[in-house]
């Protein structure tokens, strides 16, 4: 199994409001910075996205994938790629946990594969930058009430 890297914030906010933005996947390029461009591609019965379109430019990686949403509960979302340009694999998650009415631990779980040779310790580096940045956009984005 490969290795992955995950990281936890505390958002001020209840976990609905959280998701809500993490699931308004047109809003991205508004707050995550290295997406350009977010499509959605399908949408199950409960109008969540299924696949999802992404232009990411993360300065050394840039890239055109889709990727493959399942939704568990209001709580969890994960991730899997379909396809890619650069990208082996990119698979990951968010899992919001209630700290009382108003406050959310997110945890973001990501293992990324580039199809270029790149050694263990810089990819793990690699997603560990792309984990904070998430995470920091996403708390600035929800406790701003944009």
């Amino acid at each position: 199994m490969a290795e992955h890297t995950s990281s936890s914030i505390t958002i001020e906010a209840a976990p609905a409001d959280v998701m809500g933005v993490i699931a308004d996947f047109a809003r991205y390029p508004e707050w995550t910075g290295e997406v350009k461009e977010a499509e959605v591609l399908s949408s199950d019965e409960a109008g969540r996205a299924e696949k999802v379109r992404l232009l990411l430019d993360a300065g050394a990686i840039r890239d055109d994938h889709t990727l493959a949403y399942t939704w568990t509960g209001d709580n969890e979302v994960s991730w899997t790629l379909v396809k890619s340009q650069m990208l082996r694999s990119l698979d990951g998650s968010y899992l919001l946990k209630a700290l009382g009415d108003k406050r959310t631990e997110v945890t973001y779980q990501l293992t990324v594969d580039v199809k270029i040779p790149m050694l263990g310790m810089i990819k793990r580096k690699a997603e560990k930058v792309i984990i904070d940045r998430a995470l920091a956009g996403l708390k600035q984005r929800v406790e701003s009430g944009a």
